[in-house]
């Protein structure tokens, strides 16, 4: 089965003036669609970038990133983002917020008005559509964004820290509201975290990534079974998964060069 994205021998360079970073050297994964896959590893191991490489929206430097068989060029139809910060409009309603792709896309918005009020009301925000969005919590503003990310139906979901700045209760919570969503409409997540927990929690498998200059160090297939809840995490099984990520990420050497790359 040829997976929905592939990523082969990818590395990136950035260039400012006489000086240059070497983020990502070679990282090659697959993802199969309708997965759900997550990226751990150091900060600044390329993990955002390479998303940013997957969605197109930044060239990658060499090898190369394929997306449903055809070579990533530009940035991607049918893709949704989902930041760590959720950038809404504070000049516009929650709703209008959500329908920025719809018009963006040039698409018509009476066809999508009933899918954003539908997608608010999955994630409990229902009645909350004609709202400024500084009158939202921190939680709510982060699924006012991913409504948006979701209103066109994408087939892919990428998702960058999107719940690193929340207290610990509330990410747990859009955690499981994730998956449920997930669940639901059978979309393919990548997914950026520097929690384990959070990683082993969500994922059909984690991607752990080594220090600057990213490598793929291992792909871990987590075997947890579905639907996943909170109280999973204080079991021994999943403590194993999380410890052999802490591992791996522990035995990284930053300026190792092994080329390593995983199947996901």
């Amino acid at each position: 089965m040829t997976p929905l994205i592939a990523v082969e021998q990818v590395s990136k360079t950035f260039e400012s003036g006489a000086h240059s970073v070497r983020a990502l050297d070679r990282v090659s994964f697959d993802v199969e669609e309708g997965s759900f896959v997550s990226l751990v590893g150091p900060s600044g191991c390329g993990k955002s970038t390479l998303l940013k490489i997957i969605s197109g929206l930044t060239p990658a430097s060499g090898g190369e990133a394929r997306v449903a068989g055809r070579k990533v060029e530009g940035p991607l139809a049918n893709v949704g983002m989902v930041f760590q910060a959720p950038v809404l409009l504070k000049w516009r309603t929650v709703a209008g917020n959500v329908m920025l792709p719809v018009e963006f896309a040039g698409l018509d918005p009476a066809d999508y008005a009933g899918r954003a009020r539908a997608l608010l009301a999955l994630v409990g925000l229902e009645g909350f559509e004609d709202e400024a969005p500084y009158r939202l919590s921190g939680g709510m503003q982060q699924r006012v964004s991913l409504c948006r990310a979701l209103v066109t139906d994408p087939g892919l979901l990428l998702m960058d820290e999107p719940f690193g700045a929340l207290d610990a209760m509330t990410r747990e919570e859009l955690d499981i509201e994730l998956l449920r969503i997930w669940g639901e409409k059978k979309m393919t997540v990548v997914f950026v975290t520097h929690n384990i927990q959070e990683a082993v929690l969500l994922s059909d498998a984690v991607v752990v990534m080594s220090a600057r200059p990213g490598r793929v160090i291992e792909r871990v297939s987590v075997g947890l079974e579905r639907p996943r809840r909170i109280e999973m995490m204080s079991g021994a099984e999943f403590g194993r998964y999380t410890l052999e990520i802490r591992s791996l990420l522990g035995r990284a050497a930053p300026n190792s060069e092994k080329t390593l790359s995983a199947a996901v």
